[in-house]
């Protein structure tokens, strides 16, 4: 396993490690603890010891399994979550102290722990990053010993910017794939420079980048990519990255020719984000133990060379860029 520095947590974690959105099964799909507890497990079997969940992921019980689960186990595994996203409205005036704190009080318990190793604030509406009491509330718990560090899960770069103006931020989580390659232009200097760690999510722009989807691909109704495709119900960014889906399609077809040997685009996806030196570690999701190891599949592969970079590039700059570059 590849170990990269989660910048000034100083946390030595998996290149490639694990979001659990889709913890216990598919998007839209029961949740199975069974299913949830084998493949927690069967990450960490295999060297992953970073996990990515969230207070809102499965109503807490993504958060609950982990924390059962990894009781269990004696190895250094970290854990990152995020709170705000419970706020109802979700909106600016609605983003106070106090009911961060509660969010936070939340997963500690339900995680049975007393300190949270990463506590990050759920892509909350932009105003938020101009308010130092909110931020200032992690200073508060970090003395109380209720957290480690805080950091900052993102929807566009300009909050990913204002977020760096505060000390105590650690991290960015950030989408950051081929199809949405923004962030490498200046945030992950700007970033490297404050020594923030960068995490990578939606790597796989929701399973597109695979290159197994099709026209008559069809998802349960309850899946994101079947009901927000146009942001009906959260930034339409965390689906596809945004990407018209007839439109993705046409670039995956494109990268398939390049890679004609691979059955799956995955590991190119997942090599690519790797590629660049500023990332931290990544996130793939897993429903089940054998997609979080195939996710591993791509630190097998060597770096992708500067023709093959320069391909995928093409193919962004022809398909995708007009059409999504300038929203986030």
């Amino acid at each position: 396993m590849e170990h990269r520095t989660l910048g000034k947590t100083g946390f030595q974690v998996s290149a490639i490690s694990l979001g659990t959105w889709q913890l216990g099964g598919k998007w839209g799909a029961p949740f199975s603890p069974r299913t949830a507890r084998q493949t927690i497990h069967q990450a960490v079997d295999a060297g992953i010891n970073f996990f990515d969940t969230a207070d809102v992921y499965r109503e807490g019980l993504s958060e609950q399994t982990l924390g059962r689960v990894l009781a269990t186990r004696s190895e250094q595994v970290y854990v990152a979550t995020k709170c705000g996203r419970q706020i109802n409205p979700h909106t600016n005036v609605n983003y106070t102290p106090q009911a961060l704190r509660q969010y936070v009080e939340g997963s500690l318990q339900n995680m049975g722990i007393e300190t949270l190793d990463l506590i990050q604030l759920h892509c909350p509406p932009p105003e938020v990053y101009q308010r130092p009491e909110i931020f200032g509330l992690f200073e508060d718990l970090q003395r109380e010993g209720k957290i480690q560090h805080m950091g900052v899960s993102v929807e566009k770069i300009a909050e990913a910017e204002q977020a760096l103006a505060f000390d105590n931020v650690t991290t960015i989580q950030i989408i950051f794939n081929i199809f949405r390659p923004r962030p490498a232009e200046s945030l992950f200097q700007q970033a490297a420079e404050k020594n923030v760690g960068i995490i990578v999510r939606v790597p796989l722009a929701s399973g597109l980048l695979t290159g197994k989807y099709a026209l008559n691909t069809t998802f349960d109704k309850q899946d994101h990519r079947n009901f927000n495709r146009d942001g009906a119900a959260f930034d339409k960014g965390e689906t596809f990255s945004g990407v018209p889906y007839e439109k993705g399609l046409q670039a995956v077809r494109e990268i398939k020719q390049m890679f004609p040997e691979q059955q799956s685009l995955a590991p190119i996806a997942l090599r690519w984000v790797l590629d660049h030196p500023q990332v931290s570690t990544v996130i793939p999701g897993a429903s089940n133990p054998q997609q979080a190891i195939d996710n591993l599949q791509a630190l097998k592969m060597p770096a992708l060379n500067s023709e093959q970079h320069r391909q995928l590039s093409e193919v962004y700059a022809s398909h995708i860029k007009p059409l999504v570059h300038h929203l986030w």
